[in-house]
């Protein structure tokens, strides 16, 4: 039987020793987040803080700390949500295998919320000041909710049918926002709620939402799982926690899922907008200050026994890469009934989840031709930048199954040689500028605003891959230390990056350089950064710097470049600028004195001895 509300989860953690109760007083201020994660990073347990300073109601954390624990969680369901997409995939399966879903009926039986007028989330009412007001980093401008389940449905066809559960950032507090009145509600565009307010605005109406926290936990995946328009995350939740949920309906109001934990309730103004952030996200950075959307409080709600559940993101991996392992998991076999002709995508997680892609495609054109080039991988390309959270990839390195038909997606390394080994720069180099990237992306020249490229590789093998680098090389003044990161990888370190124009002056000095017969050239991708050995350290550390500190556009250059009919390729080596640039947002980087207090927590008698 799935878990009906948070409690529950956390007295079956505790009893299968899966949790630890802290009650020594801790702080909201950066203290919790440190512990978290500290405590995700050494793989530890869920930790549940009974004593949260100038807060009586409790705090849990990690609680999808490990992909064994979140299993755990969802053991229940977790086959009975793969069915169901598999039959939507392919609803033939019934027929061929009906034992193996003849519990679908009960599935499709529980999607159905049901009515009540009553419900213990709102049997007590509070005001936001109340709440564990948890800041996760130094710079952020305040506290943030960072496990919201945000509830709103479309204002012109209202109902369950026609609703949006998602995890949008929510502010509440700091800023210019009001206290216990204003919170900040911070989406992109793309997203249902975005198309929600849209609507709204053009009936000249408040749109009404409901910002739940807790509930079950099959109510938080729910919100960040990529579903289609139609499929409704309720649906979704009620699935996978195998019962029916429960919603109360109370007049002139949104619904609101009966077993949540807090449900804050109000509506978004049609032109109110305040300045929301800066928080530091999972790109490992801070997203900054800029204009969101108000949400105008109405009530604050809770449950008796409520708990506040929390995450904290940064430089992955973080507790939300669990959620991305789940959800590639119960999606992947979709893929290709969404996508045609594309048999899998992986968003690289440790390079921010948005901008990296990896996708395995078909290649069928001209099969006979032993030294074809990418063609249909191009169409299974644009069409993966067609479809919802994944046209905000800023990279996207696509490869065709029909070279190597058991090339694993998941192993980097391997995905990486293989596409080195077979690219020609010369013509597998596809840009868009002047496009949209992930707002949280600072890496473009603007707000939401940046360049794309896919690079596609087809055919035979084209090269082989050092994983050396022979002396004998020079490079120009100001770039030195060469760090071979992976075979065909090379990591340069360059002077700190200053001003575009000189920035692009020194980058053409390098490709200048760079002899064809010279050992640099062996290496068909080499990285300038700010430092080498860092970048070459380890895999994760590559991933991250290349991809989250440059634009495709403006930072991807080439030895003996050209342009032919608008197209651009290189001759030799690809060289990307991956230095931190002025207009970047900062890294971020832990308080000191809060590190201190943790690792008192964590000594010989503190509460995390031996967990941290």
């Amino acid at each position: 039987m799935g878990y009906r509300n948070l409690k529950q989860c956390v007295e079956d953690l505790e009893r299968t020793n899966q949790l630890v109760r802290v009650a020594e007083p801790v702080d909201p201020h950066l203290e919790i987040a440190e512990i978290q994660r500290r405590v995700y990073a050494a793989g530890g347990p869920a930790i549940l803080f009974t004593h949260v300073k100038n807060c009586r109601f409790p705090v849990v954390c990690n609680l999808f700390g490990t992909s064994e624990r979140a299993r755990f969680l969802f053991r229940d369901g977790l086959q009975a949500v793969k069915n169901l997409i598999a039959l939507k995939t392919d609803p033939k399966l019934i027929c061929k295998h009906p034992w193996r879903y003849r519990n679908i009926w009960r599935s499709l039986w529980c999607m159905w919320p049901r009515q009540r007028r009553r419900g213990p989330a709102v049997t007590h009412q509070t005001t936001i000041d109340q709440l564990p007001q948890i800041q996760s980093w130094p710079d952020d401008g305040g506290a943030f909710i960072t496990l919201p389940e945000v509830y709103t449905e479309h204002p012109q066809r209202p109902g369950f049918r026609h609703s949006n559960l998602g995890m949008y950032r929510v502010q509440i507090s700091g800023g210019a926002y009001q206290p216990n009145r204003q919170i900040g509600l911070h989406y992109q565009i793309e997203r249902s709620i975005g198309r929600h307010h849209a609507a709204a605005l053009e009936a000249g109406k408040r749109l009404r939402v409901n910002v739940l926290v807790g509930g079950p936990p099959s109510a938080i995946l729910a919100a960040i799982m990529p579903l289609p328009d139609g499929i409704p995350e309720l649906a979704f939740s009620a699935a996978l926690a195998r019962h029916p949920l429960r919603m109360v309906h109370r007049p002139e109001c949104l619904p609101v899922l009966s077993e949540a934990d807090f449900c804050i309730s109000g509506t978004i103004s049609m032109d109110t907008q305040l300045p929301e952030g800066p928080f530091g996200d999972h790109l490992g950075y801070y997203s900054l200050a800029h204009d969101f959307p108000v949400l105008e409080v109405d009530s604050v709600w809770h449950r008796e026994d409520a708990i506040w559940p929390y995450t904290c993101v940064g430089r992955p991996p973080q507790e939300d890469t669990t959620f991305g392992e789940l959800i590639h998991e119960l999606t992947g076999p979709a893929i290709p009934t969404v996508v045609p002709g594309v048999h899998a995508v992986h968003a690289v997680d440790a390079a921010g989840v948005h901008p990296l892609l990896l996708a395995i495609g078909s290649e069928r054109y001209v099969p006979y031709d032993p030294q074809r080039q990418p063609r249909e991988l191009l169409t299974c390309a644009n069409a993966i930048l067609g479809q919802g959270q994944l046209s905000l990839a800023k990279y996207l390195l696509i490869a065709a199954r029909e070279d190597a038909p058991q090339l694993d997606i998941h192993n980097i390394p391997e995905f990486l040689s293989h596409i080195l080994s077979r690219v020609d720069w010369r013509r597998d180099l596809h840009f868009q500028t002047q496009t949209t990237i992930d707002t949280l992306d600072y890496s473009g020249h603007g707000l939401n605003t940046g360049s794309k490229l896919v690079i596609a590789a087809a055919g035979p093998t084209r090269r082989s891959l050092p994983a050396n680098l022979k002396s004998g090389g020079d490079l120009p003044a100001g770039f030195h230390d060469p760090q071979v990161c992976l075979p065909g990888i090379l990591a340069v370190q360059g002077p700190a990056h200053t001003a575009p124009d000189s920035a692009k002056s020194r980058m053409a000095t390098l490709c200048e350089a760079i002899q064809p017969d010279g050992p640099f050239s062996e290496f068909p991708l080499i990285l300038v950064v700010d430092d080498s050995a860092f970048v070459a350290e380890s895999l994760n550390n590559m991933l991250w710097v290349t991809f989250t500190r440059s634009d495709p556009a403006a930072d991807v250059y080439g030895v003996q470049s050209f342009v032919d009919n608008k197209h651009w390729g290189c001759h030799g080596p690809l060289v990307i600028d991956a230095r931190i640039k002025p207009h970047h947002a900062p890294p971020l980087v832990e308080d000191p004195d809060v590190q201190r207090r943790v690792d008192q927590l964590a000594a010989i008698n503190g509460p995390l001895h031996g967990i941290i």
